[in-house]
């Protein structure tokens, strides 16, 4: 798929970074968001560049003293460089901020563009994190209980999906099933009985949640 953007370099570590800035459109800093205000402040501004950065949590300050700033996070996981080729260009969603240039690579790769404002970042992050990589930590936990009763993860993935599938076409609230949601304390307290200790106190708070989403549900509207 073509974009329409060349590459002029690919600078990393113990590369001299003065100079980046000079002669092309936009400056893409794709660091751990520990390195991206040194690497920012590295580069010489010049006016006409854009500074870019992948972050999902850092607002655009950290790319001081460039004049254009921008940022691009797509709300997708990309565990792995063959995995990401892909899934940027799968029409996700990019999360984007300051520059219209961000925007405008966003749509290039035909992903769908939301404005995320600064005092917004930190909370549209903890959102990500908690779609991905909770979810992803949750069911390392199915895993581990699935093997105590003799199965493997496989056996609950499509399980995963279907409730997933369940949110996105009726919202969490009514999608959610279980005995927390209805209130059975026995088979909850069951549960609890056989899981090994250090597997409690994620129940629990599964648990915790799920009642929070059906006294939602059951909320009469104002």
């Amino acid at each position: 798929m073509d974009t329409g953007y060349d590459l002029r370099a690919v600078l990393g570590r113990g590369d001299d970074l003065a100079g980046a800035a000079e002669g092309v459109d936009v400056v893409i800093i794709a660091t751990p968001d520990a390195a991206v205000a040194q690497v920012a402040a590295a580069i010489t501004p010049v006016s006409s560049t854009v500074m870019l950065h992948l972050s999902g949590a850092l607002g655009l300050d950290v790319l001081a003293p460039h004049e254009r700033r921008a940022s691009l996070h797509p709300l997708v996981p990309l565990p792995s460089a063959e995995v990401g080729r892909v899934r940027v260009r799968s029409g996700i969603t990019f999360a984007v901020a300051g520059d219209p240039l961000a925007t405008a690579i966003g749509r290039s790769l035909g992903g769908l563009c939301v404005e995320i404002d600064d005092d917004r970042r930190a909370a549209y992050h903890a959102a990500a994190c908690i779609a991905s990589n909770h979810v992803v930590a949750l069911l390392g936990q199915v895993e581990r209980v699935a093997a105590s009763a003799g199965l493997g993860l496989d056996a609950f993935v499509s399980l995963a999906a279907a409730a997933v599938q369940d949110v996105s076409d009726l919202g969490a609230a009514a999608a959610l099933t279980g005995p927390a949601a209805r209130g059975d304390e026995a088979t909850v307290a069951r549960h609890r009985a056989v899981l090994a200790p250090e597997e409690v106190a994620g129940y629990d708070a599964g648990v915790a949640l799920a009642r929070r989403l059906a006294q939602t549900e059951m909320a009469p509207c104002a």
